[in-house]
């Protein structure tokens, strides 16, 4: 219960709530008893990190052994470390660099591992927004419960094969495969599958699915319940695959215009008017011309070739630095040429999630470090998380009192 042996004081304290309990009712009352302090005990309720004797303030010191037990088994399996981990841990061994190695790929091995893509991933990538989008009906009448569970369920199973197969991280963005049933199939227009149940299929070449771009589910919360917003997906790939997010917006900018002065606007000549308004241009200057790029996907995932108002899409996109690109495959192919950003931002991401808190500047030499060693071992998706768990920010934490 307190992730560490326990001591001779531990057992005391309980053994004291369990005369008591005994001494009012019986056995099963006097265990009762100790349970209920031990469930409410800071030790049972809280990580505990405790600081050396001594320790001045703010002086950086290694966690113990235990602390880095707990640290890695909420880090990748949301939950308390096993037997095995204590055991190497309360031996003394668990931070030699081969047991460290040899415990994080058991870990990644084990079905608990799944936590990565239910809590990491769903975070990272905001499918915990799916359950609130909510397209329009007239518009959209094939989007229903299935089709949304279909959608996270690709998303889930995509994430869980660079996982337990250990694949480049840069899979993320130009896989040649995906995981999708019948329901999910006819959304794409991908025939010959059948059944209710995801199987992995492999992606013809040129195939605008390939990656966490075309799937359905990064597409669908990144729309309005009407339409697409260039704008919001513009922002996920700024923040979520380059790590450069725009600032927020000020709170009096006005709503896109639907019409111009004599004919139904498109996307692109909308997000135009938008940026005429100097206070949103600086940001929507950056923002827009990326997410153009994606409007072959309508707000629920399905390809288009023409817009609502049957004009063939301009899906010519753009990066702040003046690179152009293409459609889809343009874009991917432009993150690929940046794939140290990527994969930077990817290991910002998993540090954040690893400590639980916001990563400082002071660690970002550790996060360049882990990105560095992670190229040399292909971008595996073990590579990055070793070289996370190894990092000073993972292994040291800061004295809080004196």
């Amino acid at each position: 219960a307190y992730r560490r042996p326990a001591t001779a004081a531990d057992l005391e304290t309980l053994l004291g709530f369990f005369d008591e309990g005994r001494a009012a009712g019986d056995f099963d009352a006097g265990i009762e008893m100790a349970l209920r302090r031990l469930l409410v005990s800071p030790e049972f309720l809280f990580r505990v990190e405790r600081d050396p004797d001594g320790a001045k303030t703010h002086a950086a010191h290694r966690v113990s052994d235990l602390e880095l037990a707990s640290r890695l088994s909420f880090f990748l399996w949301s939950s308390i470390p096993d037997d095995e981990l204590i055991e190497a841990a309360a031996a003394g061994t668990l931070r030699e660099s081969g047991e460290l190695e040899r415990q994080v790929r058991r870990m990644l091995a084990d079905p608990r591992a799944e936590a990565l893509v239910t809590n990491f991933a769903a975070q990272w990538l905001y499918l915990r927004n799916l359950p609130a989008v909510s397209p329009d009906f007239v518009i959209f009448p094939d989007f229903d419960e299935t089709l949304r569970r279909a959608l996270r369920q690709e998303t889930e199973l995509f994430f869980d094969s660079i996982i337990r197969e250990d694949r480049s991280v840069l899979d993320l963005l130009n896989a040649d495969y995906t995981f999708i049933n019948e329901r999910l199939a006819k959304h794409y227009g991908i025939p010959g599958v059948y059944g209710s149940h995801f199987r992995r299929i492999d992606l013809p070449p040129g195939s605008p699915r390939g990656g966490l771009l075309g799937q359905g589910s990064i597409l669908a919360v990144t729309s309005y319940a009407t339409r697409t917003s260039p704008v919001v997906r513009g922002k996920w790939i700024l923040e979520n695959l380059l790590g450069t997010p725009p600032p927020p917006p000020p709170a009096d900018v006005p709503p896109l215009s639907e019409e111009g002065s004599d004919k139904v606007l498109s996307m692109r000549e909308r997000m135009v008017e938008h940026r005429r308004n100097p206070v949103c241009a600086s940001c929507h200057a950056i923002m827009d011309p990326i997410g153009l790029s994606l409007e072959n996907f309508d707000a629920i995932g399905r390809w288009r070739t023409r817009s609502a108002g049957f004009e063939p899409l301009d899906v010519e996109g753009s990066f702040p630095d003046g690179t152009t690109f293409d459609g889809a495959a343009g874009l991917r192919d432009t993150l690929l040429d940046r794939s140290d950003q990527f994969v930077r931002t990817l290991a910002t991401k998993l540090l954040t999630y690893g400590l639980g808190r916001a990563v400082e500047y002071h660690d970002m030499p550790a996060v360049r470090a882990i990105e560095r060693d992670a190229a040399a071992g292909g971008y595996s998706f073990s590579s990055l998380i070793l070289g996370i768990v190894k990092s000073t920010p993972f292994q040291m934490r800061r004295a809080q009192q004196s």
